[in-house]
């Protein structure tokens, strides 16, 4: 049996890089093998001319590849830009911008960070959702008017374009193409080589005022770990506020600080979590996985995962369940 053909992706640098946002393709897609350990993507990194790059943290990258690479690219991701015309101005030289334009034609198009900047000048994004640093979004909307900015977000799926928040978001971006192009399984493995949490959601708030509670605090994580092992009950917000001993308002308050979602939508995207590892992973009947990540109804469940991705349980099984993965 003939080995699978890694898909193509290409990291194209431009002048004042974020450094690590550079790294992290190679790191969560790079990393990513079949249940035989072969390499499920091929990441070359390049500048457009082929010559060396400045980050923005005090050193510059040699490629090995130019633009050349981008004819045979499925995928091309653009890292973060600190500073330089793009971000100040909303401007690209215009061999860039022809460039990405035509990558666009037939690779999927993703940006970490204010690489989006770069997907927006060349006109990618016009009339489009799009994600990018909080800290850059007012000189964003100024220089790109046509493009639907949520500066809120982790990161934005709209298909054959994604774009994210800055650093931890490009990770989350990361790992979501890799759940997206080979399940779940394959991402967990990505996620634990790299040490990093397996799932944050897209429309997760990029502000979270207290991700650690202070020393002393009576914080929400054992009640979301309580909630986790109890997905399949019919949680209701009282009850969550009842477990942490907290009365409904304050409980809500302090779980928005802690996690950037209210309760009830943390709870959706850890059930539909559940329902797809199920989906994925085992045998069960769409009723019984309803059940089993606590929506109780085939129809519920059909609800949340079509508004989720896009996609019915049915379909959903039948796209991304491996070959030979048994109950």
């Amino acid at each position: 049996m003939s080995s699978p053909v890694p898909h193509e992706v290409v990291v194209l640098a431009v002048d004042r890089v974020v450094g690590f946002e550079l790294g992290l393709p190679y790191r969560l897609l790079g990393l990513a093998e079949d249940d035989a350990g072969r390499p499920l993507y091929r990441v070359r990194v390049a500048t457009l001319d082929g010559r060396p790059v400045r980050t923005a943290d005090g050193f510059s990258v040699l490629p090995e590849h130019d633009g050349s690479v981008l004819a045979e690219a499925g995928t091309v991701v653009v890292p973060g830009i600190m500073g330089g015309p793009v971000v100040r101005e909303g401007r690209i030289p215009e061999d860039l911008a022809a460039a990405v334009r035509t990558a666009a034609r037939h690779a999927r198009m993703v940006s970490i960070c204010t690489g989006a900047s770069v997907l927006a000048a060349a006109g990618l994004l016009d009339g489009r959702p799009a994600a990018t640093h909080w800290r850059d979004a007012e000189a964003f909307r100024r220089h790109f008017p046509a493009v639907r900015l949520d500066a809120d977000v982790l990161f934005v799926d709209d298909g054959d374009v994604l774009t994210s928040a800055g650093v931890a978001a490009g990770i989350d971006l990361l790992l979501h193409l890799v759940r997206r192009d080979h399940g779940s399984e394959v991402a967990n493995r990505v996620a634990r080589r790299n040490v990093v949490a397996p799932w944050r959601e897209g429309g997760q708030s990029q502000f979270v005022e207290r991700p650690l509670p202070e020393s002393g605090d009576t914080g929400t994580a054992a009640t979301r770990a309580w909630a986790l092992e109890h997905l399949g009950e019919p949680l209701t917000l009282a009850d969550l506020a009842g477990h942490a001993r907290m009365s409904v308002r304050t409980f809500t308050r302090r779980f928005r600080e802690e996690t950037g979602l209210s309760p009830l939508r943390w709870l959706a995207a850890q059930r539909i979590g559940l329902a797809r590892r199920l989906l994925e992973s085992t045998d069960a009947s769409v009723d019984r996985v309803a059940a089993q990540a606590g929506f109780g109804t085939p129809a519920s469940l059909r609800q949340h995962l079509r508004a989720s991705i896009g996609i019915a349980p049915g379909a959903y099984r039948r796209t991304y369940r491996g070959a030979g993965r048994t109950a």
